[in-house]
């Protein structure tokens, strides 16, 4: 590898890529070398925000870019592939949530990295939050004991009313390229937490609507509750909400407490115990450089400097998407699914 992570950008439509872009570009051990979309406004402002050469797609920039690691922004769908054909060159992988756009092209997406002997990393916005990092520490300790539940909502009032880029809104509307719609987009999360922290569901009961948005084709809300042997655990999803009270706050409960994670990067962290039901605020600590954001962590992980966090591994991801296509699987059929599928 060279003095700095070269890095690549495949994909230019989805709107993280702006933040994380920017992230990598002040990382003193990166270096941001080129990028490809076929989207001309979105090639040019790269071109002008960086000074990057851009090519209209992925194989032309693979073809003609010495790279040691890609980051991956497309479509959910298209994503997947370029990052399936950047790890059969043998470059490390950086991608947006959730994955990938169905559970066949996810189980591949693990393959190639393990054929390719490559890092995939899955980049969760949310993991850089230090409350929501020190409550996974305290579940991992057994400050909380057997752990029996976690609850998360994602929601919004939608991803054209928040102001997402016409090139994002395009993708998410679509059912083959998203994977679904709310439920894809948001359920996630709350998947991702319950697969890391609890493991794979026994079953799954998933209710979807299009209550509001009624030119969606895809759903604009959604629930998955999964049973556990020792608990249960529920991810909400809605582009409906007005406003952001209860919105992605972090609910994780055991035999002897429970924990909540406000959201976003200042958010607090309580804790309540028996002795202390009303609960109270823990202490956070500044998270180490290479846990503050996606650039630091993804050059440790590469480098071997540190795993990659739980949240951010591929085989818990992996997890999430099964738990996801059980979840829409539900909601299609109006039945219970059992897993594995």
């Amino acid at each position: 590898m060279s003095e700095k992570l070269r890095i690549g950008v495949l994909g230019l439509t989805h709107d993280h890529v702006w933040s994380e872009a920017a992230a990598a570009a002040e990382c003193q051990s990166a270096e941001l070398v080129a990028a490809a979309d076929p989207n001309e406004p979105l090639t040019g402002r790269f071109t002008e925000t960086y000074g990057c050469p851009v090519y209209e797609d992925a194989t032309s920039l693979l073809e003609n870019e010495k790279l040691d690691a890609a980051y991956v922004f497309g479509s959910n769908l298209e994503g997947s592939q370029m990052a399936i054909e950047a790890m059969e060159r043998g470059l490390h992988i950086l991608i947006e949530k959730p994955l990938a756009a169905n559970l066949d092209d996810a189980n591949q997406m693990l393959i190639a990295a393990r054929k390719n002997n490559v890092q995939l990393v899955v980049n969760w916005p949310f993991t850089w939050w230090p409350q929501l990092q020190r409550a996974i520490k305290l579940v991992e300790d057994g400050s909380i004991g057997t752990l029996r539940s976690v609850t998360y909502r994602a929601a919004h009032c939608g991803p054209e009313a928040l102001g997402c880029s016409e090139y994002f809104c395009d993708w998410l509307f679509d059912e083959r390229r998203n994977g679904g719609g709310a439920m894809k987009d948001y359920c996630c999360y709350g998947a991702v937490l319950a697969a890391a922290l609890m493991g794979l569901p026994e079953s799954v009961v998933g209710l979807a609507g299009g209550q509001v948005k009624d030119f969606l084709s895809v759903e604009d809300s959604g629930i998955i509750a999964m049973k556990y042997s020792q608990g249960m655990a529920t991810a909400t999803a809605s582009w409906t909400q007005i406003g952001n009270l209860t919105s992605y706050a972090t609910a994780i409960y055991g035999s002897k407490g429970t924990l909540f994670a406000e959201p976003g990067d200042k958010g607090k962290l309580y804790l309540a115990t028996k002795d202390d039901p009303e609960g109270s605020e823990v202490s956070v600590p500044k998270p180490e450089l290479g846990m503050r954001d996606s650039a630091h962590n993804f050059v440790e992980v590469v480098t071997g400097q540190r795993d990659p966090f739980i949240l951010s591994r591929d085989d818990y991801s992996r997890d999430a998407q099964e738990i996801l296509e059980a979840g829409i699987r539900s909601a299609n059929l109006g039945e219970r699914i059992k897993l594995p599928l």
